[in-house]
């Protein structure tokens, strides 16, 4: 067991949502936690807290994710391994009495879960920090695009309800933070988020290990991935456009996975002069999908609206429908009217 985390200027509106999802969780037995496809840090380090705290509570709590744990988060299961069912996720589902989806508020990002989650009629809490207009089935909501990531969310569920923080959830917590703000160099990171950082520091927190676990222990295959990425990049420095394409059957050439792509938009982004920044890939689904990633005042959460996305400010993505060389000339054709207008104005 391990001690409450500081309640520290929590936001009022969040502070009701927090309230509201921690009474469904306590009227519940048996929680299923779920995150988007590919899941990213954050879900899963939002996942895996969640986990420690739900059945230090006498909870029956499990994770059923729509797609494997990356390999370089595995070091935040080992604690809780038995309680991963994403192995059988669709009967891991139909097992809860409340469903809990974190990182994103979407039913279509939920991938071959979709379709169990809406038939069941279930209670569904939601804690995310994404613009989103919502497609989940009827619950509370902890939503608060402010924040810098779930994690942070988590953090403040668990202070508003009282709940204690173990080392291990702590641990969870901050790759969440870690990972959605860069290592605290985008733009989304807050004072905020720093103090919520402190907190999970004070809880036992050794950021070093945790650093060389999530960024310092690559395959070589990702090296060489990132290499072969590399050599599409194209620039149009004029309207400060820069652009990745991963070809088809490099992650599996190179023995990697979907997840070693994490960081290679921002590769593009860091272009000098660039103002937006686009990585396509093809997915086995046959869609291509697109990251987008901003510097100064261009708003790709806007601008992926129209190709069905969203997400950030400064970092979206959508999933789109056609030939990888179709959405390319669509994609861009549009990322160079939006970049050409705003020049001019």
């Amino acid at each position: 067991m391990g001690t409450r985390p500081k309640l520290e200027r929590v936001p009022a509106a969040r502070k009701r949502g927090a309230a509201a999802v921690a009474e469904a969780v306590l009227a519940a037995r048996r929680i299923a936690m779920t995150t988007h496809v590919n899941a990213d840090g954050d879900g899963i380090g939002s996942e895996v807290a969640l986990v420690h705290l739900l059945r230090d509570l006498g909870k029956d709590a499990w994770i059923a994710n729509p797609t494997p744990i990356p390999p370089r988060y595995g070091f935040l299961l080992d604690p809780v391994a038995a309680h991963d069912r994403t192995d059988d996720a669709a009967a891991a589902l139909k097992a809860a009495d409340l469903f809990l989806v974190l990182d994103i508020s979407d039913l279509g990002r939920l991938g071959n879960l979709a379709p169990t989650i809406r038939s069941r009629d279930l209670v569904t809490a939601c804690v995310d920090h994404h613009l989103s207009p919502g497609t989940l089935p009827a619950g509370p909501r902890l939503v608060d695009a402010t924040a810098s990531a779930t994690a942070e969310l988590i953090h403040d569920l668990a202070a508003v309800a009282g709940w204690p923080l173990s080392p291990e959830a702590a641990r969870a917590l901050y790759v969440g933070l870690l990972t959605d703000t860069g290592g605290f160099r985008y733009a989304n990171t807050s004072p905020r988020t720093l103090r919520v950082a402190a907190s999970l520091l004070e809880h036992g927190v050794d950021p070093e290990r945790i650093y060389e676990r999530v960024y310092a222990t690559a395959p070589v295959g990702r090296l060489r991935l990132t290499a072969e990425v590399l050599e599409t990049l194209v620039t149009e420095p004029e309207i400060g456009l820069s652009w990745l394409t991963v070809p088809p059957g490099a992650i599996e050439r190179h023995g990697v996975t979907a997840d070693d792509l994490d960081g290679l938009v921002e590769l593009a982004r860091s272009v000098q002069g660039t103002r937006m920044a686009l990585l396509f890939r093809q997915l086995a689904s046959g869609k291509i999908k697109v990251s987008f990633r901003s510097v100064g005042d261009v708003d790709v959460a806007a601008f992926a609206h129209p190709f069905g996305g969203g997400g950030h400010a400064k970092a979206s993505g959508a999933s789109i429908s056609g030939a990888l060389d179709e959405v390319q000339h669509t994609v861009l054709a549009a990322a160079r009217r939006l970049l050409a207008n705003r020049a001019v104005s």
